[in-house]
């Protein structure tokens, strides 16, 4: 019988369901600290990427219901940058992107992109039926690409 041997494996993505509470809000900032060290990002980087997480968490929580009380979280990195997706379920009749992205005091204009968020480079929405789901990007080289 052969002996197990350790062999070093890179997290490229994970995937978390939340409820509504700030400390789940906190662990998921924490993994995106983790992706954001990982990939090589400076300090100053990596405190952006986890607080704009936090803020999105946070902002996400006040979007859930007692008939959809979680928050679908995915983290993925790629050779050029680091995305975070939110997602939930709405309640019918319709719904709002506005609450999870109610960054107003951190949002920031980006010539030619869609709106950006201190920490991260690009913020997206979209729409699958009921489920709203939010991207937020880090690129991991200085300049974003263009939309």
């Amino acid at each position: 019988m052969g002996w197990l041997v350790a062999v070093a494996a890179e997290l490229k993505s994970m995937h978390m369901c939340l409820d509504a509470d700030a400390r789940l809000a906190a662990a998921a900032g924490a993994v995106a600290r983790f992706f954001a060290e990982a990939a090589g990002l400076e300090t100053d980087a990596v405190a952006r990427l986890q607080s704009a997480v936090l803020d999105a968490c946070n902002e996400a929580f006040k979007c859930l219901s007692a008939k959809h009380p979680h928050l679908e979280m995915t983290f993925a990195r790629f050779s050029d940058r680091i995305e975070v997706s939110l997602s939930h379920e709405e309640e019918p009749p319709g719904f709002d992107l506005r609450p999870i992205t109610s960054f107003a005091a951190k949002k920031t204009a980006s010539p030619g992109n869609s709106e950006t968020l201190v920490g991260v480079d690009r913020v997206q929405h979209e729409t699958h039926g009921r489920e709203v789901v939010t991207r937020l990007t880090k690129y991991l080289r200085q300049v974003a690409p263009s939309v």
